[in-house]
């Protein structure tokens, strides 16, 4: 049976302005996936970006708003053991957090409960984790035409719900190969994606953990954040990584940041033990195209740093013992 054809000229199309939950990172209504190498902190971060959405708090530079109903569906780790006491730890908001229960029968992005459960709750957030969990047995993640249906199916719901759906991925084995082929699974998982978020961990840092804007269809790129995991610290967001870059990220931050280029700057001219005038090293900074701003960043880092003014100007040392400081 042929289809009936219909057009649509685009002068009767209405413009659509994009809403936020987190510019430019995470549209309403549209598909964003979190993707990382196992353990690098991409369940965290749906997690706690979960918790932030229940309780108002929000992430950096997100726009203050009222708590928001979220769903979050783990098809790895146990709702009592595993999921309930990480949100509990990032105070959430357990009253707005659901689960569409699968005790009985397994959901998949095709099921009809997805876009019910978002009309009873009135979500505005649904995480899946992993999304390869809920393609479905019968679906092939390297099939494109197979994955391409699916993934329209669940970004139709998005659109009509203005729901933000974000999908947490792992990522294939292929090292070296550019950032847009890493997705575990056919590239059509990416391409329905209006932002992808890339998670991993410094070798510099081990508990440093990184997130790059990957690919951003609906804004300009973000800068890159990160967040402390996996030491006694716990949980923070951390300054100093917005310079890192995806494919950086995946050689393990191999690459220097602008900010450990800037402390190895600073440590260099002041190797002597002597004072040197701070300005004589923000000129040189300038020279490596290293803003004041990361300079002040990395020297905030430097243990044992000391400033005095000589004369009108300010200078630094690295001293055991100092009694002036900036």
């Amino acid at each position: 049976m042929t289809a009936e054809m219909k057009l649509k000229r685009m002068s009767e199309i209405e413009l659509q302005e994009v809403e936020w939950l987190w510019y430019p990172y995470i549209p309403f209504g549209k598909i964003t996936i979190i993707q990382g190498d196992p353990g690098e902190g991409k369940t965290t971060l749906g997690l706690r970006l979960a918790a932030a959405c229940s309780n108002g708090s929000g992430f950096p530079g997100m726009e203050e708003r009222e708590p928001i109903s979220v769903i979050y569906q783990t098809a790895e780790d146990g709702l009592g053991d595993t999921v309930k006491p990480r949100l509990i730890e990032a105070e959430a908001n357990e009253n707005l957090i659901f689960n569409i229960s699968e005790d009985t029968d397994v959901l998949t992005l095709k099921d009809e409960r997805i876009a019910e459960a978002i009309r009873t709750t009135g979500a505005k957030l649904m995480i899946f984790d992993p999304i390869q969990g809920y393609v479905g047995e019968d679906t092939d993640i390297n099939r494109a035409n197979e994955i391409r249906t699916v993934m329209r199916g669940i970004a139709n719901v998005a659109e009509k719900s203005g729901c933000a759906i974000v999908f947490v991925g792992h990522l294939n084995k292929m090292k070296g190969t550019n950032s847009a082929y890493r997705g575990l699974g056919t590239i059509d998982f990416r391409a329905s994606a209006r932002s992808v978020l890339l998670v991993g961990r410094l070798r510099k840092f081990p508990n440093v953990r990184v997130i790059v804007h990957d690919k951003s269809s609906l804004a300009p790129e973000g800068k890159s954040m990160a967040f402390n995991l996996g030491n006694d610290e716990g949980f923070h967001w951390i300054e100093g990584y917005d310079s890192i870059t995806a494919d950086e990220l995946l050689c393990g931050g191999t690459n220097e940041t602008k900010t450990d280029a800037a402390e190895d700057l600073i440590r260099d001219m002041l190797s002597s033990g002597d004072y040197v005038p701070s300005e004589r090293i923000y000129e040189r900074a300038k020279e490596k195209d290293i803003s004041p701003r990361t300079v002040t960043e990395a020297k905030a880092k430097i243990k044992g740093i000391t400033t005095k003014k000589i004369g009108k100007a300010w200078h630094w040392a690295i001293l055991e013992n100092a009694d002036c400081t900036e």
